[in-house]
């Protein structure tokens, strides 16, 4: 953003047609809304909101887009006309832009703590100091902390998968997403990003622990959290550790769950706008480092419109 109030100048459209007034709101509802905002961009914000009339009314245009993407829960019910559809896509663009740059933010930030990790796409695989192997899925970070005592990996974000070498003397245990996951040798993976089913374990046992709960999953179980409890259950793992080989498998998974998977591995959004399209069930494999093509497969097989409208996001609704 440029100006002294940390905002573009109001004016004429710019040159790419956007709206200079819709591009700050938009820039100050994701700046707001990130962690590390300031009093200093609080008080930008206010003195940027008053001078304008304007500028209040689309400021409370991209908040509402914002909660209804999901970025932040909504606490209020929103009244007014709705806005018609080519301001609507302009907006949901530039919180696109805007909130696909807080995301690298984030994930940089992340990387500057960690000692492995992988960008937004791409799938690597590493060897530890023990000589257990590491797979970090996309836009992973994960922290070594080996000691005499315990071979400890902070998983800062993302998704890994472990292949760990047996030391009875030294466990091997991976903390992340508020899951503490314990084995003396086996092959497990761990998503720290809010999964419903973040641990799963192909060979071996594994001790779980998560909010004060503990359980031990086997090979072919995965761990849900939920209900005050750590539900253990048998799973497809061989399937949910497919991206480690790049491929991405569903079996009767629902559209808006595998929008959401792909969404993972493509830098902006993939916004779904039709509630029950996203109900129908996909089954297939696709390249994860592919995942325009794997748009193009649902919306030829399943009927479904893809509108890309940047590089930075895409629409996916039903057919007019």
């Amino acid at each position: 953003m440029a100006g002294s109030d940390g905002t573009e100048a109001d004016g004429a459209d710019t040159d790419d047609g956007e709206d200079p007034i819709e591009r700050a709101a938009a820039a100050w509802v994701a700046r707001l809304s990130s962690s590390d905002a300031t009093e200093a961009d609080r008080r930008a914000f206010e003195a940027w909101h008053a001078a304008d009339p304007a500028h209040a009314a689309a400021y409370a245009e991209m908040d509402a887009l914002w909660r209804q993407l999901g970025q932040l829960p909504d606490p209020r019910r929103r009244k007014g006309p709705p806005k018609g559809p080519s301001k609507t896509l302009a907006g949901l663009a530039a919180l696109a832009l805007i909130g696909g740059a807080l995301a690298g933010q984030g994930g940089l930030l992340d990387r500057l703590r960690a000692d492995l990790w992988s960008g937004v796409g791409s799938i690597e695989h590493a060897t530890l100091p023990d000589g257990s192997r590491v797979d970090l899925n996309t836009d992973t970070a994960i922290a070594v902390r080996f000691t005499a005592q315990e071979r400890g990996i902070e998983l800062l974000r993302g998704e890994a998968s472990f292949d760990v070498v047996p030391d009875p003397s030294r466990p091997f245990v991976v903390r992340g997403g508020g899951v503490s996951v314990r084995a003396l040798g086996t092959r497990f993976f761990l998503r720290a990003d809010g999964a419903d089913s973040p641990v799963g374990v192909v060979e071996g046992r594994v001790d779980v622990s998560a909010e004060g709960r503990h359980a031990v999953v086997s090979a072919g179980e995965a761990v849900r959290i939920g209900d005050d409890v750590l539900r253990v259950s048998a799973a497809d793992v061989e399937r949910d550790t497919a991206w480690r080989d790049g491929r991405l498998i569903f079996a009767g998974k629902p559209l808006a769950a595998v929008l959401a998977e792909l969404d993972r591995y493509r830098r902006g959004r993939i916004v779904l706008l039709d509630a029950r399209l996203g109900e129908r069930r996909v089954t297939g494999a696709f390249d994860a480092r592919n995942t325009d093509e794997a748009l193009d497969v649902i919306a030829a097989t399943m009927g479904a419109r893809i509108r890309r409208l940047s590089p930075l996001l895409v629409l996916v609704g039903s057919p007019l």
